[in-house]
């Protein structure tokens, strides 16, 4: 049993309908047609999720560069507002951003302050999403990490920088990107897609091509993992999460973002026969 139903949720999410060229998809529209339906608990699990492109926000801000991602519930001033005093970001996050305003501060002897502050706001989040209640947020944020650690050491191969500087997290996974000198990390058996981000990353110099190889990937695990979620809080967040994609597609391209769209309602009718059955 699951211990919420958002049967009337997930089921109305595949009302929305978009033209030839995505327009319509408004991102924000689903986000408060679910913080309408949520427990206030289970918001909580969206503010998680959605915490991940305010740490983009801070990291672009932190290193000089006005790059927004709209995703991020922090508007570009309020960017500007946690880098000097942190009051709206979670506790473990916003212990970073002070750390590393304040670097003679006593709350920053708890970092490694010759790490790059990317790194340690990063890994705050990840910690974070490790303990959420929901299953879905907790495997996919472990999932996202390491393909992004996938994609960073396969760069930083290429381009003669230190894996150790930009990879995130502590685990099998990163202990292969940071030792192994095969093509693969040696993670192929662990890893069914290494080889595929690999080659995604080392060969294809269309950075759009790049991207839809990578995503592409991300939806799969993501489909995989969310296989039993029908209509509780985790069918949610999956949906969420592929939402989120469609929504950056939107954005680079118009074609894939309306590919992707197209796949996020055809499996939730899939699910819908699932559950007539």
């Amino acid at each position: 049993m699951f211990s919420s139903s958002y049967y009337a949720l997930v089921a109305g999410l595949r009302e929305y309908s978009l033209d030839t060229e995505t327009k319509g998809f408004d991102i924000e529209e689903i986000l408060a047609e679910v913080e309408e339906a949520l427990s206030t608990s289970d918001m909580k699990v969206v503010e998680l999720l959605y915490a991940y492109y305010d740490c983009e926000n801070l990291i672009s801000r932190h290193n000089g560069s006005s790059t927004y991602n709209s995703l991020g519930r922090l508007s570009s001033e309020e960017i500007d507002e946690e880098l000097k005093a942190p009051s709206r970001l979670i506790a473990p996050l916003a212990k970073v951003v002070r750390a590393y305003a304040s670097p003679e501060s006593e709350e920053a002897e708890d970092f490694d302050l010759s790490q790059p502050f990317a790194k340690a706001l990063m890994n705050a989040y990840y910690r974070c999403c490790e303990t959420s209640k929901s299953r879905l947020l907790r495997e996919w944020s472990k999932c996202d990490r390491t393909i992004r650690n996938i994609v960073a050491a396969t760069l930083a191969r290429k381009q003669g920088v230190a894996i150790e500087a930009v990879v995130v997290g502590e685990d099998s996974v990163t202990e292969s990107l940071l030792r192994s000198s095969a093509a693969d990390f040696g993670l192929r058996a662990e890893l069914p897609y290494v080889e595929a981000i690999v080659s995604a990353v080392a060969d294809e110099r269309n950075f759009i091509e790049k991207e839809r190889k990578i995503d592409n990937i991300r939806w799969a695990e993501l489909s995989e993992l969310a296989t039993f979620d029908y209509f509780d809080l985790n069918a949610v967040i999956a949906y969420l999460m592929r939402a989120n994609m469609v929504a950056r597609w939107v954005a680079l391209d118009a074609k894939v973002g309306r590919e992707m769209f197209d796949r996020l309602v055809a499996e939730l009718d899939g699910k819908e026969m699932i559950n007539k059955l």
